[in-house]
């Protein structure tokens, strides 16, 4: 989220509560140093390896990640006749991942002659996250850069938290565990004593930067009805977000959360 998504300074819709003004194009870019070394690795080669990449923070999207050329393999990519436009950045030219009999098409991609608002992108690339067997910042893996104008603030909290299937208590207690995340609703995590109903888990899993792999649960109502993946948690967090582990949060359109009586 960060910088450019929602209401952020940078977004395309900045907050009116503001004594200033920021004069530009509504789609806003943003390159900011990222001064830890970062690696990839494809096929058991290093491809990618620096000390002096940026975070490219756009409006709308999430930063992106870009490398010196000069801190890339170029042993490591082939040039690709693919070829895209970006109004605000100019055009992008590709180059596919090939080591040994392995290939990732248009995996890496850079503007060698970019417009003139954004001349700092000279010289950079970027390589598509999911196209690199591994990433290492400084010397853990990883499964995502963090962005840091986003950040994750845990709490204890004594507020009234109800979740509701229709007149159906799905959990309840006065002693959650708050989370807020920028750009993002108060989620409220709560104690599986907490759960008033059965909770079957299911085969979905997501990942976040910030707070790690998450697990999913579906919500079996008495009525015979299932709400599936309306239940979330982190078995084993992240350090950072630790405090959440073994809790369980609540969002599907089939439940109303409701703090302190009023619906969220």
């Amino acid at each position: 989220m960060g910088l450019t998504r929602s209401d952020a300074p940078l977004s395309a819709h900045a907050p009116q509560t503001v004594n200033y003004r920021i004069d530009g194009p509504a789609h806003k870019l943003l390159m900011h140093p990222f001064p830890r070394r970062v690696r990839a690795e494809f096929a058991g080669r290093t491809v990618l390896d620096t000390r002096e990449g940026v975070l490219l923070h756009e409006t709308a999207l999430p930063p992106r990640f870009y490398v010196p050329e000069t801190d890339i393999d170029a042993s490591t990519f082939v040039p690709s006749d693919h070829t895209t436009h970006c109004p605000f950045k100019g055009d992008a030219t590709y180059r596919s991942l090939q080591v040994r009999d392995r290939v990732v098409e248009n995996a890496l991609w850079a503007y060698p002659d970019p417009t003139a608002e954004a001349p700092w992108l000279a010289g950079y690339a970027s390589l598509y996250w999911e196209a690199a067997d591994a990433w290492f910042d400084e010397d853990e893996e990883v499964q995502g850069l963090t962005d840091p104008y986003h950040r994750v603030d845990i709490r204890r909290s004594s507020r009234h938290v109800q979740v509701l299937a229709g007149d159906t208590v799905v959990a309840e207690s006065n002693a959650p565990l708050m989370l807020a995340e920028t750009g993002l609703p108060l989620r409220w995590y709560l104690s599986p004593d907490d759960v008033q109903v059965p909770l079957e888990p299911t085969a979905t899993s997501t990942h976040c930067p910030y707070k790690g792999d998450a697990s999913y649960w579906t919500v079996r109502l008495p009525d015979g009805r299932e709400l599936t993946d309306a239940v979330w948690g982190y078995p084993e967090p992240l350090p950072e977000s630790a405090r959440i582990g073994g809790r369980v949060s609540f969002l599907h359109d089939g439940l109303r959360v409701l703090v302190d009586g009023e619906q969220v």
